[in-house]
């Protein structure tokens, strides 16, 4: 059958023509705009070259804070979501476990939120002095573990990954449980009459049977981790100081000030580094795919 004939090239130039005005063409903009000195306190726009570039990796210590924290938000986060997700999917999915549906419902819920909403919420929650978490630890006689979680340099980093992993987690307890239930209950079957134990099963089925999917909420999670602003920006603002600022809060705060030409370069930085994640995933995958 000829595929050519069935889907003809037309029906998608329409959709072709809309990505290639709304996304990519205003980020080639944004890339040449980099190149240049662009603000909002002159009508001309000059030629730079890379000194806007030079500026990030050489020049202020915060541009490189901001790209240092943007990547370790990132590994950690997709790190804890995938292993909380993955061990949340293994618990309900055992037959000992009642109201696996509620169970996984109300763990699933926070993903239906908006992150700004949740990040409102545990704002609230996490003040040192009206604070559901210090009112608490208080309650039950554990003054010593009361943190200024937001503004404490020590913790406020911690707590902003943590409180992003608890909203993700779900939706990735939710992806892997899928993957589980569609593994056939045979494979199982095998392996205990053998006398496997749970963690063998896990070893030698569950998991290389999972792994495609694990791939795929990992790519899916870094991608997020690098583009992370909203959760960001509603607990901390990226503070205190730039201790929680990432690339996409300082893309904000560049051209709230007016400095266009330093907020495109670091959105094309960010751009830049996706795209190399992407080819070397795209490339790993299909090296996968030529061995197999």
């Amino acid at each position: 059958m000829d595929r050519k004939k069935l889907y003809p090239w037309y029906f998608t130039s329409g959709a072709l023509v809309i990505f290639f005005l709304l996304c990519f063409l205003p980020g080639i903009i944004g890339i040449f705009y980099s190149f240049t000195d662009w603000n909002n306190f002159s009508s001309e726009v000059n030629f730079v070259g890379l000194k806007n570039y030079i500026e990030v990796f050489r020049g202020k210590p915060e541009y490189r804070t901001y790209i240092w924290n943007t990547v370790t938000f990132t590994v950690v986060t997709t790190a804890l979501k995938t292993i909380v997700g993955l061990g949340l999917a293994l618990l309900l999915t055992q037959k000992i476990i009642k109201f696996k549906n509620l169970h996984r419902m109300i763990i699933f819920s926070p993903q239906v939120m908006s992150y700004l909403v949740v990040g409102l919420v545990f704002k609230s929650m996490l003040h040192p002095t009206t604070g559901f978490l210090n009112n608490f630890l208080r309650t039950m006689g554990l003054d010593i573990l009361t943190k200024n979680w937001l503004t404490d340099l020590k913790v406020v980093f911690p707590t902003v990954m943590a409180v992003d992993t608890w909203k993700g987690m779900g939706y990735i307890m939710v992806v892997i449980i899928a993957g589980i239930m569609s593994i056939a209950p045979e494979y199982y079957e095998a392996a205990s009459i053998d006398g496997a134990t749970f963690w063998q099963k896990f070893k030698s089925i569950t998991l290389p049977l999972l792994k495609p999917i694990i791939v795929n909420v990992t790519v899916l999670n870094v991608t997020y981790g690098f583009r992370v602003f909203d959760m960001i920006y509603s607990l901390t603002n990226g503070g205190p100081g730039n201790a929680t600022g990432v690339i996409n809060t300082a893309v904000y705060k560049e051209f709230s000030k007016g400095n266009y030409a330093m907020g495109t370069t670091l959105s094309s930085i960010l751009f830049f580094i996706l795209l190399l994640l992407l080819y070397y995933i795209l490339k790993s995958m299909e090296n996968k795919e030529a061995e197999a």
